[in-house]
């Protein structure tokens, strides 16, 4: 008889230094202390975590498949192979849920191809709990990446997002590397309406949590520190 198909979990994780289990359901720490073969971004931080959820696991049995920028597509099948043999596998992020805005999402999808099962388990998305605390569409709202680094180019996709949104009623939400944060919103406050919203959700789950939603013309009047913190945009023109 042919051993039947292991799982692939998709694993959430903090979205910064909070005590895992303020955040994350009990049915991830059951899937963590059962299950030992893992794809993961940082191997450091993985087995850091892992710890952190099941402090007597064993460390040595833990096997770790390494998911990043400089992964060739042409290993992503071996890092299935488990799961043809019977074994579960664990998708670990290195922040929130595996496979959104995640290199995790090309896994998943061999992982259909091959007719594994996939089970995401409940966590904190930053992109989705920034949305729900905006006070913007909920019903349409676009996820968007990351904006061109040029700063001409930036402006210039600012004000398509911005007319986008207007022309759709939908809310057009982005990220930035946390570096260039500051002089995102300084962009966002100058180059957009002075009547079109801006939420900024930084540091979400944290204790030092910021979520502010008004428009750009409040923004260029109450700046704020958002420098090397987490942060999601999203831009709402009524």
């Amino acid at each position: 008889m042919e051993n039947q198909l292991g799982h692939l979990y998709l694993i959430p994780t903090t979205l910064g230094d909070t005590a895992p289990l303020e955040v994350l359901p009990m049915s991830v720490k059951k899937v963590i202390e059962d299950v030992n073969t893992y794809i993961v971004e940082n191997e450091k931080t993985a087995r850091r975590f892992i710890k952190k959820i099941s402090s007597g696991k064993s460390q040595s049995a833990l096997q770790m498949f390494h998911l990043n920028k400089f992964t060739d597509a042409l290993e992503l099948p071996e890092f299935l192979e488990p799961c043809l043999k019977g074994i579960h596998v664990g998708l670990l992020s290195e922040a929130g849920c595996p496979g959104v805005a995640d290199p995790g999402a090309d896994v998943v999808k061999l992982a259909h191809q091959k007719n594994i099962k996939v089970i995401p388990l409940v966590g904190p998305s930053s992109i989705l709990m920034a949305m729900m605390s905006s006070g913007m569409n909920g019903q349409s709202f676009v996820f968007n990446g990351y904006l061109p680094i040029d700063r001409a180019e930036r402006k210039k996709e600012i004000k398509r997002l911005e007319r986008l949104s207007f022309e759709q009623n939908q809310s057009q939400i982005f990220i930035e590397t946390p570096y260039r944060n500051n002089k995102m919103i300084e962009d966002l406050s100058h180059v957009l309406d002075s009547n079109t919203d801006i939420c900024v959700a930084c540091d979400i789950t944290l204790p030092t949590e910021f979520i502010k939603t008004q428009n750009a013309n409040a923004w260029k009047k109450n700046m704020v520190d958002f420098h090397k913190r987490p942060t999601i945009f999203i831009i709402h023109k009524s």
